[in-house]
Parts: C-alpha cells; sequence; structure tokens
C-alpha cells in the first residue's frame, strides 16, 4: 500500500458525518486551495494501458470510486498522440483483455451465470452489440486466454473440473486446478491439452507482463509453468514444460518461485523470473533451453529487483526492474539488462504494453506514475516517454498535495535505508509535525515514487509522514530482500523503528506526537512494534499476522517465504515475533482493522490479539469490515477505514 502557511488554523472536516479536526498550522496556508482528503480518493480517476491492436490504436481502462460500492472502470481507446480518444460502448460483464488478429475485435472475459466466461466482441464505431460473435463455457468459468502469434487460436486457462453441485451447501477443501484448453478463433475445435498439467500457475496475460503460459513463435507448442499447490505441500517448486496437441515435453524443474514465460527471438530459449533466495520472491532473469537443461541465473549480480519479463511483436525482451522507489524498463538481450525507459521523479507499472502479433505495428504504451499525477498513460517517443492521457489532472490541479521527496539515511545498524517522505501542504522547514511512519505489506515489496493516496490523506491532517523500504523490500538486491527470512520482528523491525529516529534527528518529527500506521504485513509491523516500545502515541493496524503459527497454514497463500520451519516442532520459533504472546507489555493505544472475509490474513488474527489486549485492560479498539477481503473494495468501507484512522490520531496523538 502506499500533510499548513504561518500561525494559521486549519479545520479539516472528515468524510464522514460528524467529525473534525483541527489543526494549528505554522505556515499561511492557501485560501483557493485545500489539501486531498478521502473524499477526493474516492472519486479520483487513474487510467492504465491495456492493450494494442495490430494497427498500433491503444486501450486503457479509465478506473474510479464513488461514495459507495465498488470501484468503476470506464474503456477508452486513443491513437498514440493522444489525439483520437474515444470512450467504448461495452456489455455489461465483458472485461476486455485484448484485439484479435484483425483489430476489429475485442477478447476477453464476459459473466454469464456469474462465471468469466471467453467471448469476443466485435467493436465498431467505439460500440459493441449486446451479445458476443464467439463465446467458449467451460464448467468453471475461465481465467484468461491467451492468442497464438498467428490469431487462429486461443489458449484457455480453467479449472477442468465439473463443477460441485453440492457447492451451495459445503466447500470441499482441496487444492484448486488450472489447465490448457485450446479452441479455434470462432469458437470451435476446443479441446483440453495435456491433462496431467493442472496446477498452472496462474493467468496468461497479453501484451504485457507474461503470464504462466506463452505461445511459441511457431503456433505450435505452449510453454506452461506449473507450482506445487499449497495443501499437502511444506515447500515450493516450480516446472516448465512444452504442452502441445501432441502431449507434454518436459524442460525444467526449480525448487523455488517462477514468475512470468517468455520466448526468446531465437525460439529456443525460454526466459522467466526466478530466484535462489529462502524468501522465495522471482527477482532475478533466468533462461533455460526450450528441449530442456539445466536454467541459469542471467543477472545474478543485479542491484535491483527484476518485477515483470514480457516480449513484444519483434521478438524483443523486456524487464521491469525496481530500483529503489523508482523502476525502469530494461531490455534483455545477449543475456544482459539494458535500461531502456524511466519516468523521471516516478515509476512504471510495468513492461510495455504491444500488440503481441508478429508483423504488427510496433506500438508500445506504458503506464507512468508520479506523486503529482495519478496513473496515465505514456507512449515513446526516442528514448523518452510522453504522457498521452491527462486523466485526474484537472482533479489534483485544484488541490494543494503534499511535498513528497526521497530520503536516506542510516540504521542503528549501520544499514543504508531509503525512504519516501511526505510533507504536510505548506511545510516549514524547522518546525516540528506529528508524525507517522508507514511501513509497507508485502513485506517483499516496496513503496513507489508515485502519488499515495493514504500519506497524501494523512499529510492533509497536518503530518509529516515517511515511509521506510526496510530489509526485506524488493529494489535494492538479493541479500537485501532475503535479509527478511526469520528476521521480520528484528531486522525489519529495527529499520522501522530507525526512520522514526531519523525523522527527530531531522526536525521533522515532534517526539512527542509519535504514531505508526500499517496493512498486512506493514500491520504485523505495528502490532510487533506496540510490544517492543512505548515511544508511539498512538498506533493503528491493518489486517495484520498477530500470531505466526496458525497464519502460517491458515493463509490462502504459501507463507513459508517467512519461515520455512514447521510450527508443530518449532513453535517457539514462532512464537518469537508474535504480538499475541507479549501482549501484556503493549501501552500505546491500539486501532485493528480487518476484513471480515480476510483469507490472506484471516480475521481471527486480529480478533485473538483484540480479546487478549481488552482482557488485560489495554486502550484497544476493533473495527471489521462485512464480507470485506483483505483490503476493503467498497468505497464506503474504505471512506470508514480513514475515519477511523483521522479519530484514533485525532484522540490518542496529542500532547
Amino acid at each position: 500500500m502506499r500533510f499548513p502557511s504561518r500561525f494559521t488554523t486549519l479545520c479539516l472536516i472528515a468524510w464522514v458525518a460528524g467529525s473534525a479536526l483541527c489543526v494549528t498550522a505554522l505556515a499561511q496556508s492557501s485560501a483557493a486551495q485545500k489539501p486531498f482528503t478521502a473524499a477526493n480518493w474516492a472519486t479520483l480517476h487513474s487510467a492504465a494501458a491495456a492493450a494494442v491492436s495490430p494497427q498500433g490504436t491503444i486501450l486503457y481502462a479509465v478506473s474510479f470510486g464513488a461514495p459507495t460500492g465498488p470501484t468503476q472502470y470506464q474503456w477508452w481507446t486513443t491513437d498514440a498522440a493522444g489525439k483520437a480518444q474515444q470512450q467504448l460502448s461495452l456489455p455489461k460483464g465483458f472485461s476486455p483483455i485484448g484485439f484479435t488478429r484483425d483489430g476489429s475485435r475485442l477478447y476477453g472475459t464476459w459473466k454469464v451465470n456469474g462465471q468469466p466466461q471467453f467471448a469476443i466482441f466485435p467493436l465498431a464505431d467505439g460500440k459493441a452489440p449486446s451479445v458476443p460473435a464467439v463465446t467458449v463455457l467451460l464448467p468453471r468459468g475461465v481465467e484468461g486466454a491467451l492468442p497464438s502469434p498467428d490469431g487462429k487460436r486461443f489458449a484457455l486457462v480453467a479449472d477442468p473440473r465439473p463443477p460441485d453441485p453440492l457447492d451451495a451447501i459445503r466447500h470441499v477443501q482441496q487444492p484448486s486446478q488450472a489447465s490448457l484448453y485450446v479452441v479455434n478463433a470462432d469458437g470451435t475445435g476446443g479441446q483440453w491439452w495435456c491433462p496431467a498439467l493442472h496446477q498452472i500457475a496462474g493467468a496468461p496475460t497479453v501484451g504485457g507482463a507474461a503470464g504462466a503460459i506463452a505461445w511459441s513463435p511457431d503456433n505450435a507448442t505452449l510453454a506452461v509453468l506449473s507450482s506445487l499447490p499449497k495443501i499437502g505441500y511444506k515447500k515450493v517448486a516450480s516446472s516448465i514444460d512444452r504442452c502441445s496437441a501432441s502431449g507434454v515435453q518436459p524442460v525444467a524443474t526449480i525448487p523455488n518461485s517462477i514468475s512470468g514465460l517468455a520466448w526468446a527471438a531465437d525460439g529456443h530459449t525460454l526466459a522467466f523470473l526466478s530466484t535462489k533466495s529462502a524468501v522465495l520472491t522471482p527477482e532475478h532473469v533466468w533462461t533455460v533451453d526450450t528441449h530442456g537443461g539445466a536454467p541459469t541465473d542471467r543477472t545474478p549480480s543485479l542491484d535491483g529487483t527484476a518485477l515483470q519479463i514480457s516480449r513484444d511483436p519483434a521478438g524483443h525482451l523486456w524487464v521491469l526492474v525496481d530500483r529503489g522507489v523508482q523502476t525502469e524498463v530494461d531490455a534483455f538481450a545477449d543475456n544482459t539488462l539494458t535500461p531502456r525507459y524511466k519516468w523521471p521523479a516516478g515509476v512504471l507499472s510495468g513492461t510495455p504494453v504491444t500488440a503481441g502479433y508478429p508483423g504488427a505495428s510496433t506500438q508500445m504504451a506504458f503506464t507512468v506514475g508520479d506523486p503529482g499525477h495519478s496513473r496515465n498513460v505514456a507512449v515513446p517517443q526516442g528514448s523518452a516517454l510522453t504522457r498521452i492521457t491527462h486523466v485526474g489532472d484537472k482533479e489534483l490541479g485544484a488541490l494543494q498535495l503534499a511535498t513528497v521527496r526521497t530520503v536516506h539515511w542510516k540504521s542503528r545498524e549501520g544499514i543504508a535505508l531509503e525512504g519516501i517522505a511526505t510533507f504536510p501542504p505548506g511545510y516549514t522547514a524547522g518546525n516540528k509535525y506529528p508524525f507517522l511512519v508507514l511501513p509497507h505489506g508485502g513485506p517483499e515489496a516496496n513503496d513507489e515514487l508515485s502519488f499515495d493516496p493514504l500519506s497524501q490523506i494523512i499529510a492533509g491532517w497536518g503530518y509529516v509522514v515517511l515511509q521506510p523500504q526496510y530489509r526485506g523490500s524488493t529494489g535494492f538486491g538479493a541479500d537485501f530482500l532475503a535479509a527478511i527470512y526469520q528476521h521480520f520482528g528484528d531486522r525489519a523491525y529495527q529499520d522501522v523503528d530507525s526512520a522514526t529516529d531519523f525523522a527527530i534527528a531531522q526536525g521533522w518529527a515532534d517526539p512527542h506526537r509519535l504514531a505508526i500506521f500499517g496493512w498486512s504485513a506493514g500491520g504485523f509491523m505495528t502490532a510487533w512494534t506496540v510490544t517492543q516500545t512505548s515511544r508511539y502515541r498512538a498506533a493503528i493496524e491493518g489486517a495484520g499476522i498477530t500470531d505466526w503459527s496458525p497464519f502460517m497454514w491458515t493463509s490462502d497463500i504459501q507463507q513459508i517465504d517467512y519461515d520455512a520451519r514447521w510450527t508443530d516442532t518449532d513453535y517457539d520459533a514462532f512464537r518469537k515475533f508474535s504480538a499475541v504472546a507479549f501482549a501484556s507489555r503493549v501501552t500505546t493505544p491500539l486501532l485493528i482493522l480487518h476484513g471480515e472475509a480476510d483469507h490472506r490474513v484471516p480475521t481471527f488474527q486480529g480478533t485473538e490479539y483484540f480479546e487478549i489486549l481488552a482482557a488485560r485492560g489495554k486502550t484497544v479498539r476493533m473495527v471489521t469490515y462485512p464480507g470485506s477481503p483483505h483490503f476493503p473494495t467498497l468505497w464506503e468501507q474504505r471512506l470508514n477505514v480513514m475515519h477511523e484512522i483521522h479519530d484514533w490520531l485525532n484522540k490518542y496523538n496529542t500532547p
């Protein structure tokens, strides 16, 4: 996930009726502009490149919230100059993935009886009919689709099992399945290929980052990435196979994680992302011969983190690389990464989106973002990128945004660290402000130098916010990433707490008004921190891990990237960093926020901690959100999250 002008008092009215916060500011504020609020977040528009047609037309999605309900999406097309922008009229329930080979139709998923099924819709003058030209119905729907290079066939990833007739009554706990279904572009001739491959590791993608399947340049074979399921295994392993109508040919087995498969231009090499690290996060570029052999790490000395890989219509390979809190897109050729594209003072959100068909337009589109703008679409002009959409500019231009900059310091242990500091609108150097440290989730992730709504909102309340990139974050090389293994509660904690030391030393933070807030892995960091120190006056923990032993088995995904020991034989190893085991130490008022339908960090994690703290007479409040997954998707719940945080800070982080 991702703070007024001289001696002026600002009253910031909250987004839920009946709540207000008055902050005494130290600099003259602009009467014409107000800070970014949660209400602004709920309506802010952003754009993301989705696909490119064989003729070079760019498809992009515009997303935005509302006072209530889920995030909304509009679909638009534009030319490369950004001058022929048109909003599409698409049937309800249709989510386009890309263009067909002739560019006249869109393919994607279409909701049928509540399930996403494969469909192709003609597109004329920006409009699609209410009924698709092609529909493929599979028993449990489809996860995605990938066209062959010649456009004559589609490979669909789907669960091959028949529906469970008792699904409305009970759910049988068993590994999920995902297999390969290949069908002609007109919807005929569909059949399951290589049925022995039933653990395909994710949906296919097209035009952008490579997914778990990739067509060979000759249209005859698919490279397929499979991984061991979570249920029944306490290890991570991946395999790559070649799959055709005639059967399976094994390529390689890797005792670790893999993401993305892309055929090199030579037609006999596969490139993918993987790692040797115990934290399992794919981070380096590897290759293997398509006929089998030992995979090779081609970037063993990478000082950043490889995040995505893709192939364009000309056969070039592109890699998105995290370097600190910024990203770049590198060309991968001759087993070497060469920097090619970067968004100044911001980030690229992925590898280039392209047409995907050989011989088609070579037009590329990127999604870019920076701290002063919401995400938008940019295209190359020479070696630089030019933004061609300006979604959200008018909304943000009417506001007084917080100032954002990248900062560096060393921890008490001498570890060089990077962070993103956000300062209140009208910030005056030399004055001390209420301070909030905001550790990111993941933890194998990072904060990006882009528009961060949470930091902007909290800065609008008069806070300095600091997002530390602690050990375990991406963007700083393999050793920095792997340092979190079995050390989340000491090394990462020390790094996060050193961010507060740094903010105080810089004169930004009032040492008597310190707060901490994090979600998911950042929620763990918050829950754990208040068992280790009483320096924070207020803490907010969102969907955090508080009891490691049961978490390892009840999360919906494999979590041994934290610690691969067995919880039933090494219980003390997991108790060591479990906040519930040290609840008696807590003195900081703690707000716990959690979704009631959270399968990533099950809700009992928050409930157990809350119950223990409440029974011990600690100052604690827990708020849960009905139907919410790991982070609320309904905007009325997101707004309430910010309302709860606002009121908690206003109540407890005071002199």
